[in-house]
């Protein structure tokens, strides 16, 4: 049945309008973003395959859409456009704070930011004294397997900010959030490197599938 002939309140579109966002679920979302389902495949049903497909909503705005079944370019560009303008809302709400004052204040930019990547990326903000944000810059790109990070780029990104902390992040592919052996080592590393030039690291958070790792928490700063 085509969601035409549904009844006019079960409809996404309508449902949205008439109830709000959060009364639609992930399908119902995504079917309002698809717009319109393939032959056979409502885009309620369709929203629902992506999704059961990719093993959830992350998993799905996480991969590469190129090939799915029935979502052509169009559809697909509805999709990553609605991430993209999520991640910079959340940009615009981190730098519009007056402070961050933990490690969740910048936790859910952080992972809208690098959670999706399927290489490794390592990642800046810069802060004031009063930790108000600066600027966020990805400043190394890797592979599945990790990003060379070079201290000497870290130090003048900093100082190019004039800031007077940072806070290091950097994503793990595989969605474990766990610090490794080599994420360590390059923290200490950095944190000397930029205490040199009166730059303090604040935290250092490994974004994975689930909430971000704070390395200032497990005491590895």
């Amino acid at each position: 049945m085509s969601i035409r002939d549904w009844p006019e309140d079960e409809r996404p579109r309508e449902k949205l309008l008439a109830r709000g966002a959060a009364a639609l679920t992930p399908a119902e979302l995504l079917a309002v973003l698809l717009g319109s389902g393939v032959r056979g495949t409502s885009a309620v049903d369709m929203g629902r395959n992506l999704l059961a497909h990719a093993g959830g909503l992350n998993a799905l705005l996480a991969r590469d859409l190129a090939g799915v079944p029935g979502l052509g370019p169009a559809k697909r560009a509805r999709l990553v456009a609605a991430l993209e303008l999520a991640r910079r809302c959340l940009g615009e709400e981190l730098t519009g704070r007056t402070a961050l004052t933990s490690p969740r204040d910048s936790a859910a930019f952080l992972k809208a930011q690098l959670a999706h990547k399927p290489y490794e990326v390592f990642a800046c903000l810069f802060l004031d004294n009063r930790h108000r944000v600066l600027g966020f810059e990805e400043l190394f790109r890797g592979t599945l397997d990790g990003a060379s990070v070079h201290p000497r780029e870290v130090v003048r990104a900093s100082l190019k900010h004039n800031a007077a902390a940072v806070i290091l992040a950097h994503n793990h592919p595989s969605g474990v959030a766990e610090p490794s052996a080599a994420d360590r080592n390059i923290t200490r590393q950095l944190r000397d490197a930029l205490q040199l030039v009166g730059v303090r690291v604040l935290d250092h958070l490994v974004v994975g599938a689930g909430e971000p790792t704070s390395m200032a928490a497990r005491g590895l700063i």
